[in-house]
């Protein structure tokens, strides 16, 4: 898999179609989630690809809430992206999202599909650390906020234990694996997210 689109234009393609600070930091998060996962599981040398894949995935969300992964193809072509990204980014709506008919094949997609919902509950939880951060959080306390229906509620626990069950992964391997991912890039996208003048 392989893109002419760099992180640098990818970021910016973000930006151009997202001003909420919270969604450009969701997709940097999502980026270095996936790029970890890639060289983790084997694919280290289409970590890149993987990473855009997740800076890009929300594209349409904040514009087109009502339309997400609908209207994404069309803002992914007129910035550049190819078909392969856009698939990509299409098949997390699969599912839940009848008119979406890309379903999530590759296994980028699979752990896309798994960890979008998982690194806002995580971030959530994070946040209500005293520490503000992922590095020091356990996965037995992840667990008790993913049970607590009320925490963080607009992040699907159905997708989120669906996407692990795509993967053919338990649950825990699922929230421990993406913990680590979240530390490996947390402080970077901190420092990245204030040299753009935004608020992580």
């Amino acid at each position: 898999m392989h893109t002419e689109l760099t992180r640098e234009s990818a970021i910016a393609l973000l930006r151009k179609h997202n001003k909420e600070d919270f969604h450009v930091l969701h997709g940097l998060t999502v980026g270095g989630v996936l790029k970890w996962y890639a060289s983790e599981l084997g694919y280290g040398e289409e970590a890149d690809f993987w990473e855009i894949v997740g800076i890009l995935h929300d594209i349409d969300f904040e514009e087109y809430p009502e339309e997400h992964c609908l209207v994404a193809p069309r803002l992914l072509a007129e910035g550049g992206a190819e078909e392969e990204i856009i698939h990509a980014v299409c098949s997390h709506g699969f599912g839940h999202r009848p008119e979406v008919t890309q379903s999530p094949d590759h296994e980028m997609e699979k752990v896309l599909y798994a960890a979008d919902e998982l690194t806002g509950l995580i971030w959530a939880a994070a946040k209500m650390r005293p520490s503000k951060s992922t590095q020091d959080m356990e996965v037995s306390s992840l667990k008790k906020k993913f049970k607590d229906k009320r925490f963080a509620a607009g992040c699907s626990r159905e997708i989120i234990a669906e996407g692990a069950e795509k993967l053919g992964w338990d649950l825990a391997k699922l929230l421990e694996m993406t913990i680590l991912a979240m530390r490996s890039c947390e402080d970077a996208l901190n420092a990245e997210m204030e040299v753009m003048g935004l608020h992580a």
